[in-house]
């Protein structure tokens, strides 16, 4: 099966494994993550194979398209993103986990399996961009969680990177996104 990219791709092969691989490739990213996205639910096993792959960029590429594809079959695979030596990859992990924009509630992962990884990260992860994805993670078991209020309070005072520290406040008692999102009392 060949695309019809009148050349410009440079794709010598287009099955699903190939197209992983071009992740890691800086010329031929871009063009492979939107057609891994197309082919949705077809260039899933390859993506899921693709968080093993010796290259961080395809690790990082298959964590931002699980971000779009993920359910409930990728899922454990995907946490497991969080403790990947590259930074690149525990952030897409991360925001993977935490956004339920691009996958509503169907397979968002419960405190039980996500909140314990966020949290050590977040008061332990050298990389600043990392910690910011934790608070996202953590935040969202702010009114639910005591363990996750507290940890995003120490790090609304306690983390080195300003920018964690106003994420965290963010999702603290007071901070925009904890008032928005806090449970409404029932009438």
């Amino acid at each position: 099966m060949r695309l019809d990219t009148g050349g410009m791709l440079g794709f010598v092969r287009t099955d699903n494994e190939a197209l992983v691989a071009y992740l890691g490739d800086p010329q031929r990213t871009v063009a492979a993550y939107w057609e891994l996205l197309r082919r949705k639910d077809g260039a899933l096993e390859a993506i899921r194979d693709g968080l093993s792959h010796r290259n961080a960029a395809v690790r990082e590429g298959c964590c931002r398209l699980l971000d779009h594809l993920v359910d409930t079959g990728s899922m454990e695979r995907l946490i497991t993103m969080v403790e990947d030596p590259d930074a690149r990859v525990r952030i897409a992990a991360f925001h993977a986990l935490a956004c339920d924009r691009c996958k509503g509630d169907t397979c968002a992962p419960g405190a039980d399996r996500v909140l314990a990884p966020a949290l050590d990260h977040l008061a332990g992860d050298p990389d600043p961009q990392v910690r910011l994805r934790a608070v996202e993670l953590a935040g969202k078991f702010v009114h639910t969680d005591a363990r996750a209020l507290a940890a995003l309070e120490a790090a609304r005072t306690e983390d080195p990177s300003p920018a964690v520290r106003k994420k965290a406040g963010w999702y603290t008692p007071g901070g925009t996104i904890h008032r928005r999102t806090a449970p409404r009392p029932l009438r």
